[in-house]
């Protein structure tokens, strides 16, 4: 009876913290909610201001005035899409190689994957520039896609993951009924391996979403910039900075990672309880 006393005690005090922890997590992008409903003066009044205010509305109008919010999100989400779509395709074939299968000089080149990914990509921003203007891509939208169509944390991640959730039983299986590679890459390989693909998923398009760097390089027009150098520009605009608009397009760029964390985790946690029901 004791025994069943500790544990209901160490059940509720692990709950407690966990709903405490939730909470503690969720307050900022309420705030920020929040601060999209206020005016500047308002958000510095003291007392905060923790419930809804009444000028979200003229917010958002004041937003879609001052910089092209659509335009700029449509260029953030066809590079997000895009280049995700990319990484999972391309990142998880050569993990897929480097997982399963032998070749010379594997490890060689495994060990020089690992050096690019200690890399810091701003000490490549340089060079990529200038190999971006010598291919005339400085501008387009192609500057930003094609460098980030592969990267090494992904093919690391895959080849990790790979390794332990596809057996080589199934891959000799696969063999013995006459299945080529890419036939073993796309029934045997990928079906395997989707929560890792939805990680991998909403890792690039969340990061290619806040990329600011980058884009703010490579697109010299500024009315072809995306979303987060688009935001940029609300900062002082006018001399000085509307903090209710700026918070504003903060929450409205928020809502399509949130729609892509929603998506991709609830993948991960369907595939995740299937195989625990098969096992």
């Amino acid at each position: 009876m004791a025994s069943i006393k500790g544990s209901g005690r160490r059940g509720i005090a692990l709950h407690t913290s966990l709903i405490a922890g939730v909470l503690l997590s969720a307050f900022p992008f309420y705030w920020a909610v929040i601060m999209s409903t206020h005016t500047s003066s308002e958000i510095f009044s003291y007392p905060p201001k923790l419930l809804p205010g009444s000028h979200f509305a003229e917010n958002v109008r004041h937003l879609f005035d001052t910089v092209d919010f659509f335009g700029s999100m449509a260029n953030s989400l066809l590079v997000a899409a895009v280049v995700t779509f990319l990484v999972l395709f391309l990142d998880s074939l050569a993990a897929f190689v480097f997982a399963k299968f032998e070749f010379p000089g594997k490890n060689a080149l495994f060990a020089l994957l690992m050096l690019i990914f200690m890399v810091p990509a701003q000490m490549a921003a340089i060079p990529q520039f200038v190999i971006m203007a010598k291919l005339g891509w400085i501008g387009s939208m192609t500057s930003l896609i094609v460098p980030a169509a592969a990267n090494a944390f992904g093919i690391f991640w895959m080849r990790q993951y790979m390794r332990s959730a596809i057996h080589d039983e199934l891959l000799d299986a696969s063999r013995l009924d006459g299945a080529n590679f890419l036939r073993q890459y796309w029934h045997v390989a990928l079906p395997v391996v989707r929560p890792g693909l939805a990680f991998l998923g909403i890792f690039t398009f969340m990061s290619q979403w806040n990329d600011y760097a980058w884009p703010l390089i490579a697109l010299t027009n500024p009315d072809n910039v995306t979303l987060q150098v688009a935001l940029s520009q609300l900062n002082g605009t006018h001399g000085t900075t509307d903090y209710g608009m700026v918070m504003t397009g903060a929450v409205l760029a928020l809502i399509p990672l949130l729609i892509v964390f929603a998506v991709g985790a609830r993948q991960i946690i369907g595939d995740l309880a299937k195989g625990a029901v098969r096992g």
